[in-house]
């Protein structure tokens, strides 16, 4: 990759797939000058208008769709059968933030008061930047540039340089939905150009997802600048099986939550505590289904795990699953019996580890791969203290018939989403936030919207007479 552009390099087979130019300093002053002269005009659209624009954006999307799964699987791995099941993601969180507007975004009256009239009024921030990672490219780029623009404000786009087709297909949409000129922009940006564009005091929002690192650059780019920096970075996501649970459901769910996307999931399962005594039959059961996937080619209908974005990132995995049996752990996936899976590639069987503990590694750093860590617990008690047992905190999962019982452990749990007897799953009516190191901010829900706008106060004494 040369100074001037970036690569999307293909962990099918580790071919260039696409390079873009990285955007000039005349480009980036051009785009936000242009976002903020567009901005000034749509901030005075209604919501009901906005609402069209980003409708017809959306369906200008899902008409992509054919030639958008074959190039997600190229770029980052997604195997072609689960291509769709993104765009169906993106429009569910498009299309409700949309119809959620209009009520989130109006005024909030007091209760009358003799001689005023009060109201707080939610006034956009101006030019929101959002910053998505490659991993769940559409949906999570989705949560923040919708709902910007639906709050009157304009995007700048910086994606990932692992999905660099994503952005284009963002513009597209927006181009073809007849978005006013300069309200969207899709720039390819490097790592100091997008801390320069912060510093600079360009934008007036920050929308990022990522990783820790990523995020403390972030905030030391925006320190001084006083504008809103919202953080979507790891997790560690516990899940809990209590000794009532339905064991079916929950292992096949939660060998979805593990292994679905090769586990690169900020909301994956990456540790899962079993009531002792469902133990062996949880474990067998889970061992039996995770044996079924195929590993291979994603571009081919019959994988079911595709590689994972790289090899450095596939080679964290292995390092973290031989660290763990060298400390004593039991690795139940023979990785030689499938077929691609080799050292040195981002081809990686799943695993899973029995005779695990929080000394090791892979139960205590974000693994964002196919791996994950099972331990036997007597009770509520000792979950809830390993659950919490981690820096991070995203989501976690309670598997039980008693929803009592999963109310009262999830009120103790330091996580941004409780699950009960489902996970790896965003509702976007629901807000998605995190604590610890796994963030800061909101997306998705009403919550969602109040941090892409201002609230302004109107206090008016109400004089009678001329």
């Amino acid at each position: 990759m040369s100074e001037k552009t970036v690569q999307c390099i293909s962990p099918v087979d580790g071919s260039v797939y696409a390079e873009r130019p990285i955007a000039g300093a005349k480009d980036i002053e051009t785009a936000c000058a242009r976002a903020r002269a567009a901005q000034a005009e749509w901030r005075n659209a209604s919501v009901a208008e906005r609402a069209e624009y980003c409708g017809r954006a959306v369906d200008a999307m899902l008409a992509m769709g054919d030639d958008i799964v074959p190039e997600l699987a190229w770029q980052m791995g997604r195997p072609v059968a689960y291509g769709k099941s993104e765009l169906r993601g993106f429009e569910e969180r498009a299309r409700h933030m949309i119809a959620i507007a209009d009520e989130s975004l109006g005024d909030i009256v007091p209760e009358p008061k003799a001689g005023f009239t009060r109201r707080i009024a939610r006034e956009p921030l101006g030019l929101v930047l959002t910053i998505a990672p490659w991993n769940y490219p559409y949906l999570v780029a989705v949560n923040s540039i919708i709902p910007a623009l639906m709050a009157g404000n304009a995007v700048l786009l910086k994606h990932s340089r692992q999905t660099l087709l994503v952005g284009e297909r963002f513009a597209k949409a927006f181009e073809e939905a007849g978005l006013p000129d300069g309200l969207f922009h899709n720039l390819v940006l490097s790592h100091t150009q997008t801390a320069d564009l912060i510093s600079g005091g360009l934008v007036d929002m920050v929308c990022f997802t990522g990783s820790v690192p990523g995020g403390a650059a972030m905030e030391q780019a925006a320190a001084g600048r006083f504008i809103g920096v919202g953080l979507e970075l790891g997790g560690k996501d516990p899940a809990y099986v209590r000794s009532d649970a339905g064991i079916g459901q929950s292992i096949e769910n939660l060998v979805d939550g593990a292994f679905f996307n090769s586990g690169q999931s900020c909301c994956g399962v990456e540790r899962i505590y079993v009531h002792e005594s469902l133990f062996d039959g949880f474990v067998e059961g889970f061992v039996d289904l995770t044996r079924e996937y195929v590993l291979g080619n994603p571009l081919k209908k019959e994988t079911t795990l595709g590689p994972m974005v790289d090899a450095k990132a596939a080679d964290f995995v292995r390092g973290q699953i031989e660290g763990a049996v060298k400390a004593g752990a039991t690795a139940h996936i023979d990785e030689h019996v499938f077929e691609r899976s080799e050292p040195g590639t981002p081809y990686l069987a799943p695993q899973v580890l029995t005779g695990v503990n929080h000394q090791m590694s892979v139960m205590r750093e974000e693994s964002f791969g196919p791996v994950v860590g099972i331990m036997a617990v007597s009770n509520d008690e000792e979950a809830v203290a390993l659950m919490n047992d981690s820096p991070f905190g995203l989501s976690a999962s309670i598997w039980t018939r008693d929803e009592g019982a999963a109310e009262a452990i999830g009120e103790r749990i330091n996580t941004g989403t409780v699950y009960m007897n489902r996970c790896d799953y965003l509702d976007p009516a629901l807000a998605w936030t995190g604590v610890g190191q796994s963030g800061r901010g909101c997306t998705l829900s009403r919550v969602g919207y109040e941090q892409l706008t201002r609230p302004k106060s109107y206090h008016f004494r109400v004089r009678a007479g001329a």
